[in-house]
């Protein structure tokens, strides 16, 4: 009896990097060493519960948005400060889900980003070339999860945000906006209307 083989191929955007990308970006940015080319090493999606901490059906509805946009189950994120204010303890209660998205799921995710879920963003005009931080890191906020197809409509009743962080590795501000271009992501012209 024969067995089938799957047969496993690289993501698409992985697939480009390797290929083409890399030796672009090294002519492009004038680095002496392929190792020096920017290269995104992870995709960290976070999500603050905020004051819905104690609302379980809350917590339900955003962790399961987390899972069907990422594909990965989130890790709670438990308070570091006690705040009385706010009936917050240090380590007891949750204040949000994080998931981090590495290899395969990472260039998957970003490609679904930014060819499917961006566009369909109401007014989109691209996204802040402002929001790089000093290792070339980028953050990007999504006000809105209905943006994601692969939820349904009566999974965006709750609207929650987003914060996605693209983690660089030989990143600089630069070196990160050329490397997030070629994977397709729109910035916003400069001067232009927000």
């Amino acid at each position: 009896m024969a067995t089938k083989t799957a047969v496993v191929t690289a993501p698409r955007l992985k697939a480009l990097y390797t290929s083409a990308y890399a030796k672009e970006l090294q002519a492009e940015l004038g680095l002496s060493n392929i190792n020096e080319v920017p290269k995104l090493e992870k995709i960290v999606v976070s999500v603050g519960i905020g004051k819905n901490k104690d609302d379980k059906h809350h917590y339900e509805v955003v962790r399961n948005t987390v899972v069907k946009v990422t594909g990965q189950v989130p890790v709670d994120r438990m308070a570091k400060k006690s705040i009385a204010g706010f009936k917050i303890r240090a380590g007891m209660n949750r204040v949000g889900l994080s998931v981090t998205l590495r290899g395969s799921r990472m260039y998957e995710f970003l490609d679904r980003l930014v060819n499917i879920s961006l566009p369909r963003v109401r007014d989109f005009h691209g996204v802040s070339a402002k929001a790089f931080d000093k290792g070339g890191n980028y953050n990007l906020g999504v006000i809105d999860q209905s943006i994601f197809a692969e939820l349904s409509f009566e999974e965006t009743q709750h609207i929650h945000g987003l914060q996605v962080t693209f983690v660089m590795k030989n990143g600089s501000k630069v070196n990160s906006r050329a490397l997030l271009e070629k994977f397709g992501v729109p910035f916003e012209k400069e001067g232009g209307a927000r």
